[in-house]
Parts: structure tokens; C-alpha cells; sequence
């Protein structure tokens, strides 16, 4: 039995130890709701950007600090937000869980899984908004990042690092590109986010199974803002798939991210914009949408040595209308990356696919982020190209050409067809030098067109069959020496003589 005494010393050392716990929470409360924007009165601490909390647990954005009030930006439903109710500070940044528990995933920018797949367990997370590596940080853009399609290694080649745009009208092929980049970096220890803004559940649906089907989805996070979903949510995707990019740039690997697409973002941000009362400026864009695009695609980057050597490279796609790619936002990307792959429906439409207008492209890191052997082959392809088209355009119009003339087009239409591309067909570095090289070097001038893509194939299966030994060299020493050259026209010379008697009996 307990006696009262040691009842005493209990509670009086219990007294002891109590140590008042009071905490001052800074609180406001729903002045007016709608939209997906509420004006809140009070929260007279909260941080610019800070993650706020209703009454409901949905979450929200600080993004105005006013005199009287805060405009939030509601990530969510604002159906059970009511006026007059409360509104929580959680004295943190907008965060998204990182590290590779991503892969394989669909996620909402906020992070959370939409595909059933149970939840995403990972230590890591990164704040949305960064500042971005600075000058001294960076190294140039000198490694190629490969994509497989040839049009676009031998003439707009693209380097890890780097932050290429990919822009035209509707349903001429951008995301196509995109999803080839991201389908040839498998076994090149790269990891994707794709970054899907504004699009149709249906079309997300389908650019999954494709990944998957390919086996690129398991070194691949999805991060998802369709068309259903809220304006702030749009708004905050392309943020949180580049957070979720530079985990990797800043631990000294490397990652791709495609942001399908800005034009679509920068929408979402104008109607938030204009529900904040911000001023409206051109196009009834607010006056930083330069900044929305820069400080978004200023992150990507190659660091340098001492910093871990790692790089994010960045594939925004604008879409354009009616080919229109001066308008605002277009020209506000185009200044910002460098460089463009322009995609023309009229070159789309007579089956030239991928359908990129060479005159317009251009990848302002150059040769730079070429292998050597490409640079060989393929250094002035492009010129030439646009030399081609040129006279194209001026051949219809006269009929007795001179015979230099004559040939420079004949060349330049099976460089064209040599260029053509199907879907999901990336082809490795060595093959695209193989048939650039035949292709420049005349070896296909005398070939019918509607043969050049049967002779494409044929040469490529019997060099890989009786020369794969040039092949490897190329792969793996990235040149073309003069021997290595040498057995090439001697290989190409011998298939050509046997492909033209089987096509002429």
C-alpha cells in the first residue's frame, strides 16, 4: 500500500519537470473564396510562397501579400472552403519528395501517386523554387546527350546540360521527339521526369503505356497537371518536376526533364495572374511571365567538376499557332534556351517526319555537344539541306536546269529520305554515322528514292553482319579514323554493287 508521503514526492517531482509548452500559431481566416483563389485576412507572419492550410486540410499557396489581406492559391478543390473559415500557417516552402522512390511513378506535382501503385516512400525532398547553380558553377555544354533521331544528332545535336526547345503548331510530332529522347537514354545511366501540363487524362494514359512498353518507365517519374485539374496545380508542375530533376543534377548524375508544354503553363499562370488582380500586360500576360519561363529553365545545367560533374538537361515544348512563332511566349522561350527544333506541319503532311524545318532550328551549343564522328560526316548537312530546299522551291519554277544543279537536288532528296524517321525507333550513334556517310558521299545518288529507306536497312544489317568490327570502332572510339574510313567505302561499295544487280533482276 502506497503511504502518503512517497504519493507527495511523486507529484511534487512531477511538478517539477512540467515545463509549460504554450505555442503561438499564427492563423487567418477566409475573406472570400472562388476560382481557385481565396483572400485571407490575417497571417500577418506568412512568407511569401509559404504552403497554407484550411480548414478542410486542402492546401494552398501565399503567392500576393497585400496590405489588408493574402492571396491564396488553392491546390485543390475549393468546394468545402466556406468564408469566414480558418486558415493555418505551416511555416514551410512548398516541398516535393525527390530521390529515385520516383521512378516508375505517376505522381501529381504535389508528389502524391495516381497510379495506384501505394505510396512513394523516400527521405529526400527539394523546395519547388531554387536558386540556380551560378556562372562559376557551370561547366560548358560538351557532352552529347543522344536522342536516336537523326535529323536531330547530325545537325541540332543536343548536349547534357543544355535546354533545347522543341516548338510548332499542333500535331506535328513535338512530343514524339520528346518521348524518343527519353526512350534512347535507356542504358545511358539518365533519368527522365516528364512533365505533362494541361493535357487530356487520355493522351497521359497512353504516353504511359508506351514508355512502359518501351522500358523506359522504370527510370522515369510522370508528373501530372491534366486539363481537369486546378490552375495552380498546372502552374506548379513544371517546378516540381525540375525539384525533382536537380536531386539528381546535385548528386552529381544525370537527368532529362520535358515540360509538355510552357505554352499551356504560361495560360494557367495568366487566369491565376488575373484572379490575384495583378496587372495584365501583353496579351493580358502579367509582366513577369519572362521570369515565370527563365528561372524555371535557368536550373538546367552542367556542373562542374568539384561540384559533382552532374547535369539537368531541359526539353520545353511550345506549341505555336498557325506557325506563328513570333507571338509573345514563343519568342520569350526562344530567347531564353538554347536553341530550337521547329516543327513544320506543311513538311509533316508530305510525310518528312520528323518534320523539322531546318532553317529554323538551330542549337546554339553546336558542335560542342557532337561526337567526333558525327561532326565528320554530318558538318555540313545542314547547310546543304537548306541549300537543297531553297533550290526545291526555285527548280519548280524553271525547267531546264544545268546538270550540278540537277545533282545537288538529287542528293538533297535522299539526304531527306535518309533523314526521315519512324516513331520509337531510335538508332545508335555508329548507325546514323553509317548511313549520314553514305548519304554525303554520293553513294546513293543513282538509288530510286522509294529505295533508299530498303537501302538504309539492307546496309546497315550487312555491315553489323560481315564489318561490325567498323561499327564498334565508331561506338566506342567516337571517330572515324582514315583506316576505319577506308574499310567503311570499301563495305559500302560492296553492298551497293550486290544491292543494285538484286534490284535490277
Amino acid at each position: 500500500m502506497l503511504k502518503p508521503e512517497e504519493v507527495t514526492s511523486a507529484i511534487k517531482s512531477e511538478i517539477q519537470k512540467y515545463e509549460k509548452k504554450l505555442k503561438m500559431e499564427s492563423v487567418g481566416y477566409v475573406l472570400q473564396v472562388g476560382d481557385g483563389i481565396a483572400r485571407v485576412y490575417g497571417l500577418e507572419e506568412v512568407m511569401a510562397g509559404e504552403l497554407v492550410q484550411f480548414s478542410d486540410d486542402t492546401m494552398g499557396i501565399a503567392l500576393n501579400l497585400e496590405t489588408n489581406n493574402v492571396g491564396v492559391v488553392i491546390l485543390g478543390s475549393d468546394a468545402n472552403i466556406k468564408e469566414g473559415g480558418l486558415v493555418r500557417r505551416t511555416e514551410k516552402i512548398v516541398q516535393v519528395p525527390t530521390g529515385k522512390a520516383l521512378l516508375g511513378r505517376i505522381i501529381n506535382p504535389l508528389g502524391k501517386p495516381l497510379d495506384n501503385k501505394g505510396p512513394i516512400t523516400t527521405k529526400s525532398s527539394r523546395p519547388v523554387e531554387c536558386v540556380p547553380p551560378n556562372v562559376l558553377g557551370r561547366q560548358p555544354v560538351k557532352e552529347p546527350l543522344q536522342t536516336g533521331i537523326k535529323a536531330i544528332d547530325s545537325m541540332i545535336p543536343i548536349g547534357r546540360g543544355q535546354r533545347e526547345l522543341i516548338i510548332g503548331d499542333r500535331q506535328t510530332g513535338k512530343t514524339a521527339i520528346a518521348i524518343d529522347a527519353i526512350v534512347n537514354q535507356k542504358g545511358q545511366d539518365v533519368y527522365c521526369i516528364y512533365v505533362a501540363i494541361g493535357q487530356k487524362l487520355s493522351s497521359i494514359v497512353q504516353l504511359a503505356k508506351t514508355l512502359e512498353a518501351q522500358g523506359a518507365l522504370e527510370y522515369t517519374t510522370i508528373v501530372v497537371a491534366s486539363s481537369e485539374d486546378p490552375a495552380p496545380l498546372q502552374y506548379l508542375a513544371p517546378y516540381a518536376g525540375c525539384a525533382m530533376g536537380e536531386e539528381f543534377l546535385y548528386t552529381g548524375k544525370h537527368a532529362l526533364v520535358v515540360y509538355d508544354d510552357l505554352s499551356k503553363h504560361a495560360q494557367a499562370y495568366r487566369q491565376l495572374s488575373l484572379l490575384l488582380q495583378r496587372p495584365p500586360g501583353r496579351e493580358a500576360y502579367p509582366g513577369d511571365v519572362f521570369y515565370l519561363h527563365s528561372r524555371l529553365l535557368e536550373r538546367a545545367a552542367k556542373l562542374h567538376d568539384k561540384l559533382g560533374g552532374g547535369s539537368l538537361t531541359a526539353l520545353p515544348i511550345i506549341e505555336t499557332q498557325a506557325g506563328d512563332i513570333s507571338s509573345y511566349i514563343p519568342t520569350n522561350v526562344i530567347s531564353i534556351t538554347d536553341g530550337q527544333i521547329y516543327l513544320e506541319g506543311d513538311l509533316f503532311y508530305a510525310g518528312i517526319r520528323p518534320a523539322i524545318n531546318v532553317g529554323l532550328s538551330v542549337s546554339r551549343v553546336g558542335g560542342n555537344a557532337q561526337t567526333k564522328a558525327m561532326k565528320q560526316v554530318a558538318g555540313m548537312l545542314r547547310l546543304s539541306l537548306a541549300q537543297h530546299r531553297e533550290l526545291a522551291a526555285f527548280a519548280q519554277l524553271s525547267t531546264d536546269l544545268d546538270q550540278s544543279t540537277r545533282d545537288q537536288l538529287t542528293r538533297g532528296d535522299r539526304m531527306v529520305e535518309i533523314l526521315k524517321q519512324n516513331v520509337l525507333s531510335p538508332i545508335p550513334l555508329a548507325k546514323q554515322v553509317l548511313i549520314i556517310f553514305a548519304g554525303i558521299n554520293g553513294y546513293l545518288d543513282d538509288v530510286k528514292s522509294e529505295l533508299v529507306k530498303k537501302f538504309e536497312t539492307e546496309l546497315l544489317v550487312f555491315i553489323e553482319k560481315n564489318n561490325a568490327a567498323i561499327e564498334n570502332e565508331i561506338q566506342t572510339q567516337k571517330v572515324l579514323t582514315e583506316a576505319n574510313e577506308k574499310r567503311l567505302r570499301e563495305a559500302i561499295t560492296a553492298f551497293k554493287k550486290e544491292f543494285v544487280n538484286r534490284m535490277s533482276s
